[in-house]
């Protein structure tokens, strides 16, 4: 497996992640999964303290006992879920990350995580009180590096300008390509990586059907589909052909993706073998599919 290293950070990561929100709830099963990922050489598992109500936390450090050393575990905050647990409240504030990384870091069964992420974020929140409190988690040693999740090109830029920050996790993909137009060429400059989410577009650029997406219609996004066969390889698979589109950005470290099952493990883990698209493809796939742009979230606070 291909590793990059993550924003200006140390550590190298597999090119192809392990998106744990597509854990179900039986702990052995993902631990086989987990297993098997770490063979193939995948070593990012991206999770949340919002996944299942913690449980997705657990099950991933359950499954890495023994093996804590092979990975590189991600991890969010931000939604605080209540009491009665009925849903979740957004809060960014200081006094609840520093109180939340306790809970994280008892879950995942590990003295110190690699990444800690805001998991989400507007233009309104406090956003240096937020930076406060990631920068004192890393002197006290309970995490290593932080980011946030995002797509809004405001929170972006905000972040970019004030913080340490090691990584954004974004939605990007052939079907959503509206971070090229910003924020991806900022991170860039900026040595931030990019963690992509949705490479394959809720399945639809690999074996699902055609259905509305964004602002697609099922008739466009037949056609991307289509146009994503025609330029994938005979050794390929259109799903690996969407990976790779992502990871040809120079901004993208690694794309984290869903995988439910070994079929998918293996052929998700396989893109992170095969050369990267030919200039050909690049060139065909973006005069195919034009890029949208985003319409808010636009000026930086």
């Amino acid at each position: 497996m291909i590793c990059r290293r993550l924003g200006r950070s140390g550590l190298e990561v597999s090119v192809v992640g392990f998106g744990c929100m597509s854990l179900g709830e039986d702990h052995t099963v993902n631990a086989r999964l987990i297993h098997a990922a770490l063979d193939r050489g995948i070593n990012y598992f991206d999770t949340a303290d919002l996944y299942q109500q913690g449980e997705n936390e657990v099950s991933l450090g359950r499954a890495l006992e023994g093996r804590r050393g092979e990975a590189v575990i991600a991890t969010k905050v931000g939604n605080q879920w209540r009491a009665d647990g009925s849903g979740w409240d957004w809060n960014p504030r200081k006094g609840y990350i520093k109180t939340a990384v306790e809970g994280s870091l008892r879950r995942l069964r590990t003295d110190c995580i690699d990444l800690y992420q805001l998991h989400g974020g507007t233009i309104e929140d406090p956003i240096d009180e937020a930076i406060e409190a990631f920068e004192e988690l890393k002197e006290a040693g309970a995490i290593r590096h932080y980011g946030i999740s995002s797509i809004r090109p405001n929170v972006i830029a905000a972040w970019t300008n004030r913080a340490r920050l090691t990584s954004v996790m974004m939605q990007y993909s052939f079907l959503d390509r509206r971070p090229e137009e910003e924020c991806l060429e900022r991170l860039r400059r900026s040595d931030v990586g990019v963690v992509v989410r949705g490479g394959l577009a809720k399945g639809l650029l690999a074996s699902k059907p055609a259905a509305d997406f964004l602002d697609h219609d099922s008739t466009a996004v037949r056609r991307a589909q289509e146009l994503l066969a025609e330029l994938t390889e005979p050794h390929a698979t259109t799903g690996q052909t969407a990976i790779r589109y992502c990871l040809a950005h120079p901004a993208v470290t690694t794309v984290a993706c869903g995988m439910r099952t070994m079929a998918q493990l293996e052929e998700n883990a396989a893109a992170g073998e095969l050369p990267p698209l030919s200039a050909e493809a690049l060139s065909g796939l973006r005069t195919a599919m034009p890029a949208s742009v985003y319409t808010a979230h636009r000026t930086v606070a």
